[in-house]
């Protein structure tokens, strides 16, 4: 009877162990997991736009695109 107290006690402080380790790096790592530099959802579709878009050639057409944004802004 003796012998099963033990080795449920070894059980339960290793699994115990475990959960602590694992609560102790989410605790230390999730942090710097957030501090990535994760692009902006701005930055991402500027990206997909300039990867989709055409530029432009025409130089009077592109200063008239300019001033376009220009004014939204």
């Amino acid at each position: 009877m003796n012998e099963g107290l033990m080795i449920f006690l070894i059980v339960l402080g290793v699994a115990a162990f475990l959960a602590i380790v694992a609560f102790l790096i989410r605790l230390y790592i999730r942090p710097k997991l957030k501090i990535d530099n994760k692009p902006t959802e701005e930055q991402i579709v500027e990206e997909e736009m300039n990867r989709i878009l055409k530029p432009v050639d025409d130089e009077k057409t592109a200063e008239e695109i300019e001033d376009y944004k220009d004014e939204e802004e």
